[in-house]
Formats: structure tokens, sequence, C-alpha cells
């Protein structure tokens, strides 16, 4: 088993343009996006803190100050709500304001890639663990992504990374691993392979977002030369620290919705809707309407 030092630190990176949200992201952040009543954002800080995790660390960029707004106190609301009554808002807003110091930004100021933006946050990381959380992933499950992580990191150790299934045919959007020897929450990893052909895929798990890495991931993405996309990609550095660190996989037993697509954003707002009490009664009712009404249209086009 390899030193599994405890991992109090979470880099969220929230650099990206959204430009497949246009023109909504023209002027606002697409992690500040609402899935029902909250931001994409608050759910991988919630899914972070869940987990254990001490401290949060933003990579931003240009025109991003709107997270950071969103994450610091706002008295004048705050009065706001006191002098209508609105006592419940006000404890929910309160409730979600991080401890002071617990919330650090620092800034990728060219748009060169996941890995690049990861780098941007080595100073604030240190030499220790971390996890890292893409924002635009966002999971729904019984437990949070990241716990189960934690929880298969402090049996093995090393780096770990969350995977979920996908349909065999789909392996060439994603990012697949290869299965090893079993362990009690996940498996060895053997081997990743970016975007597959079916015909080729090692197995049809899928990395979903969610990891824990160690340190020395830094010094190798330091000199990561660019890759797809002509940016500096994570996976490339990854596969490199495999050559020395051991790497397991967790199989998250939920759903990720990737809100960075339109269609996994409103297939987000929908579950995370019917979870709610005030909600799931009316919308069981509504939404096969909507749909009847749809497919009427279709057919009468």
């Amino acid at each position: 088993m390899e030193q599994n030092r405890p991992v109090r630190k979470a880099v969220i990176p929230v650099a990206g343009n959204g430009t497949r949200f246009l023109p909504a992201t023209k002027a606002m952040p697409k992690e500040m996006l609402t899935i029902v009543d909250r931001p994409v954002v608050q759910y991988a800080v919630d899914e972070a803190m869940q987990a254990g995790i001490e401290h949060i660390i933003f990579v931003t960029s240009r025109n991003k100050t709107a997270i950071e707004d969103y994450f610091d106190s706002a008295p004048e609301l705050i009065a706001t709500l006191t002098r209508s009554g609105k006592t419940t808002q006000v404890t929910q807003l309160e409730k979600m304001l991080p401890v002071a110091g617990t919330v650090s930004y620092t800034r990728q100021q060219v748009p060169l890639g996941l890995g690049h933006a990861v780098w941007c946050a080595r100073e604030l990381v240190g030499n220790e663990p971390f996890a890292l959380l893409l924002p635009d992933m966002v999971s729904y499950g019984r437990q949070g992504c990241m716990a189960g992580l934690m929880e298969l990191y402090e049996e093995v150790g090393g780096n770990v990374i969350a995977v979920e299934e996908c349909a065999p045919e789909e392996t060439s959007s994603y990012g697949i691993v290869a299965m090893g020897t079993s362990v009690q929450h996940g498996f060895e990893v053997t081997g990743m392979v970016e975007k597959p052909d079916p015909s080729v895929a090692p197995s049809n798990y899928y990395i979903n977002g969610r990891y824990i890495l160690q340190p020395e991931i830094f010094e190798l993405l330091a000199g990561q030369e660019r890759g797809a996309g002509n940016e500096i990609q994570l996976t490339d550095s990854m596969q490199r620290l495999a050559k020395t660190q051991s790497f397991h996989a967790h199989p998250y037993q939920g759903r990720t919705f990737d809100c960075g697509s339109k269609r996994g954003f409103i297939e987000a707002n929908v579950a995370f809707s019917m979870l709610r009490a005030d909600m799931r009664d009316q919308l069981s009712v509504s939404l096969p309407e909507i749909l009847a009404s749809h497919e009427t249209r279709v057919q009468a086009a």
C-alpha cells in the first residue's frame, strides 16, 4: 500500500469560456448557470466539503469575479432579507458561506487546457495530495462521488480516479481505463486511453471528472508537451505518473451529468428537480404532458 497522506485541499478549475452556452455565457460564467436554484459550481463545492475537504482552490480567469462574489458575504442582501422577515433565505445564505480563509483563487492567464489549469494551482496545493473536481460534471446519487474516492484512497493510497460505465459503442467519446486487480472499493488501473475506438477499447469505464492526485503530477505537468487540441492534457501527465505510482479507480454508483453540454445541463435540472419535495409532484404531472404535447406537434409538422 502506498502512503495515503490526508487529502485536505481540492482544486476546482473554473477558467473555461463556456462557448457552448453562448449567448448566456457572454455576461456570466458558465459555472454560475443554475441547476434548479443553485449554480453548477456550488454542487462541486458541496461534494468536496461533504467528503472532508478543508480548503477549496479555484483556478479562475478574466470575467469570473461573479464566482468570487458568490462565495463571499453579502451584507446588504442579508440586511434586506432580515428586514423583510425572510429568515429561511438568510439561514440558507449563511449556511453556504465558506469559513474565512478556506477558499483561495489563482488565475490561469492563458487557456492552455486542463493540465495547465491544474498546474496553476501548484503553489496553493503545495507538496501534498489533492482532490480535483471538474465542476461541469455534476454527480447525482446516494453518496457523493468524491466521498467514494476518499474511501478507496484510504484503502490503497496513491492516485485515485472516479469512473462510470458508458455504452460500449460510446468509448470514442471518453477517456477510458483498463481494469486490473479488484480491491474493496474499486480496481487497479493498468492503462488509460483517450477516446479509443470501441473495437480496441480496454473497457467501457470512463473517467468522470473526479480525481485524487499526488503532488508529483505538478512536475510532470510543468514539462508536459501539448497534446490533443494543442493543449496541455492532464491525462498525458497521469499516464507518465502511472509509470512510478499506482492508480486505482472507483466505479461511481450514481450518475454524472455533463453540464458543459446543453443536453446534460437540462437532464441535471430535471433530475435534481425531481429530488425536491416542493417540485416533484407537479413535475410528475407536467413533464409527461409536455412530452405528449411535443410529440403531437412533431407528428402534425
